[in-house]
């Protein structure tokens, strides 16, 4: 039997990911993990399927897979705390499916590989790696999209380079640079050619 697929897809806002996952591998049968926030609703979003909107609490009580602090170097007392993670229930709900996680730094990409080693769980997923970049600091979208204190210089300081990978111990399977909003054939390839 064969194993299933843990897809790790890494990039910047607008690098692409999004529309790969919605387009390619949701459509195959892939789940994409839903992360817990602690930041505000934007209006196209929805409670369980763009994330989960909870609050501090949640964090302190819920057991995750991953944990994201992302404000921590500009966060001061009284500033709300961006805080994402999967929760471990949402793994769990889901295993046997193929997965994706939807994340910026590899640094949580190395966090969820960690997690599945440590329940013994790595021997039924074939992580594989996809790096989404456009080969420019490209932060126009994340300009647009930056809308809460501090918002910007978040973005900025959650890089996603060769470099942050390497410092990660995470091996990259797949780069791909969007060219007329085709991904790396490669990439494509991986998630159609699934059959369940």
């Amino acid at each position: 039997m064969s194993k299933n697929i843990l897809l790790f897809c890494n990039g910047l806002s607008g690098t692409g990911k999004t529309t790969f996952i919605n387009t390619y591998a949701i459509p195959n049968g892939f789940h994409n993990l839903i992360s817990a926030t602690t930041r505000a609703r934007r209006a196209e979003e929805t409670d369980g399927v763009s994330y989960y909107f909870r609050d501090e609490k949640y964090f302190e009580t819920e057991k995750f897979a991953t944990h994201l602090f992302v404000n921590e170097a500009f966060w001061k007392p009284g500033d709300a705390k961006w805080l994402y993670g999967i929760p471990e229930f949402e793994i769990k709900q889901n295993l046997g499916a193929d997965l994706i996680y939807d994340v910026i730094q590899p640094r949580y990409t190395r966090e969820l590989m960690d997690w599945f080693k440590k329940h013994n769980l790595q021997q039924q997923y074939d992580f594989r790696v996809a790096y989404f970049t456009t080969g420019l600091d490209n932060f126009e979208i994340a300009q647009q999209r930056a809308v809460m204190k501090n918002d910007l210089d978040v973005r900025r300081a959650n890089t996603c380079t060769m470099a942050d990978f390497a410092a990660s111990r995470v091996a990259v399977d797949y780069i791909t640079m969007p060219r007329d909003d085709k991904p790396n054939m490669d990439l494509i390839n991986l998630v159609t050619s699934r059959t369940r």
